[in-house]
């Protein structure tokens, strides 16, 4: 097992290793005080592994019950929201109780929310079950819902108590799910860790993936450490989303956030060296890697519908919009532009 230690508004462990769910009821009991638990999950994910972190509640002295909703980008919204503390509520859940995020993305950003806003904060732990909640949404401790006029517009800050990554859940993702958390685990080699990239080269087959889980947590933690409210450095870790959310709104959320985010990157590195910022070699190298584990690098979507949804980016401040440029592999700038110039980046990077 491998433990990442996050000290931010509130600190906590990642622990990433196999077989930590049936360790989750132990390691709630001695967070806190409370002895009701909900588990919060889908439709995929609870029929594989509800009954397992109930019964670790149930055997540490927790009354259980469980909140399960549709899979999928469109639960994560107001609706399903109120649904969940509709029910936190009708279930008498208290401040000193636990919610207990189990899933995916859309699981752990929607129960985080919830956590932050039912009775002004209760606290979660997050238990991903994909590998893209386990290297980017479960630490960190932003939490959103999407409204009809983007993605993650209404969130909060709101570190868990824990974060429990049990690696063999891995076992049971389906193919398609586990490329796109590696479109993120990619994101980390590009942004900073050449020695990240260059290992991610040789294929999915040959990685440990548990090593390489812990060195993309590490990488975030020591970036949310740094800038816990996302206002500088932590921006870097939003390489390739500023137009990859743009595409995943585009295509009404049909197109998977890894996939998406994957074609931001790609765009990104397209404009960056057209634009003067990376080497051909630099854009050529991330096309490459995407294209090897078998991730998209190209959007039919038109631009001025790409540049509409861009300007709903949470990063604009004003007509400043901060991009994530790849220069070289393992070194990415924070560049601002003048929202008048983003028709001509998106024209550049399509």
């Amino acid at each position: 097992m491998k433990t990442v230690e996050v000290k931010a508004s509130r600190s906590y462990r990642v622990e990433i290793g196999g077989g930590l769910l049936d360790s989750l009821g132990e390691k709630a009991a001695a967070l806190l005080c409370g002895r009701t638990a909900v588990i919060v999950s889908d439709d995929i994910v609870a029929p594989l592994y509800a009954a397992r972190a109930k019964a670790s509640l149930e055997a540490a002295g927790f009354a259980v019950c469980s909140f399960v909703f549709p899979h999928g980008e469109a639960s994560k919204c107001g609706s399903t929201y109120l649904e969940l503390v509709n029910f936190l509520a009708q279930e008498r859940l208290g401040r000193d109780d636990l919610l207990v995020a189990l899933g995916g993305g859309v699981v752990g950003d929607l129960t985080g929310f919830a956590a932050a806003t039912y009775q002004r904060g209760v606290g979660y732990i997050q238990v991903p079950t994909t590998l893209l909640a386990m290297v980017d949404s479960s630490v960190g401790g932003k939490t959103a819902i999407d409204l009809p006029a983007g993605k993650n517009l209404c969130g909060a800050f709101y570190q868990p108590l824990l974060v429990l990554c049990d690696t063999e859940t891995r076992k049971t993702l389906p193919e398609d799910i586990f490329v796109d958390g590696c479109a993120e685990v990619i994101k980390y080699g590009v942004l900073g860790d050449e020695s990240l990239f260059c290992t991610l080269e040789s294929g999915p087959a040959a990685q440990d993936w548990e090593e390489i889980i812990a060195q993309c947590v590490a990488m975030k933690r020591d970036l949310v450490q740094a800038d816990e409210f996302d206002t500088g450095s932590r921006q870097f870790l939003n390489l390739g989303h500023t137009l990859g959310h743009a595409v995943e709104a585009g295509s009404n959320f049909s197109l998977s956030h890894g996939k998406s985010v994957a074609i931001g990157m790609a765009m990104i590195a397209r404009a960056a060296e057209k634009f003067g910022f990376c080497a051909a070699e630099t854009q050529q190298k991330i096309e490459n890697i995407l294209a090897a584990y078998g991730l998209p690098q190209h959007t039919e979507l038109p631009a001025d519908m790409l540049c509409e949804a861009a300007l709903g980016d949470k990063k604009r401040r004003g007509n400043r919009l901060t991009l994530v440029l790849p220069e070289t592999i393992g070194h990415c700038r924070l560049h601002k532009i003048d929202i008048r110039e983003l028709p001509d980046w998106i024209g550049a990077a399509l």
